[in-house]
């Protein structure tokens, strides 16, 4: 399994609660593709560069996880069907080369 890292950043409109279970059930899909989840860090509400959705501030989430190759693309297409989710940047992390 590869390690890939999140960003999602929710809709701000969205209270705490929301959100928190919004993360929980992400983590719950990375599970039931086979991946676990290494960290989840909740940066926060911060605001956007640009409107995006008539939204000018969003609630910002980064996940470290490990997932299946495979299972990459579904993973990504569950995140876009999510109405909750503005944007979503998804990096694969690459191991630091040892000197």
């Amino acid at each position: 399994m590869k390690t890939y890292e999140l960003l999602a950043i929710f809709k701000p409109n969205l209270d705490v609660e929301e959100t928190d279970k919004l993360v929980s059930k992400i983590s719950d899909n990375i599970t039931e593709f086979g991946g676990k989840t290494e960290s989840v860090d909740k940066i926060g509400r911060k605001k956007l560069a640009y409107d995006v959705q008539n939204f000018r501030d969003g609630y910002f989430t980064s996940i470290v996880m490990e997932l299946p190759a495979d299972k990459v693309a579904e993973f990504k297409r569950q995140l876009r069907l999510n109405d909750n989710i503005l944007r979503t940047m998804f990096l694969e992390v690459s191991k630091k080369a040892s000197v």
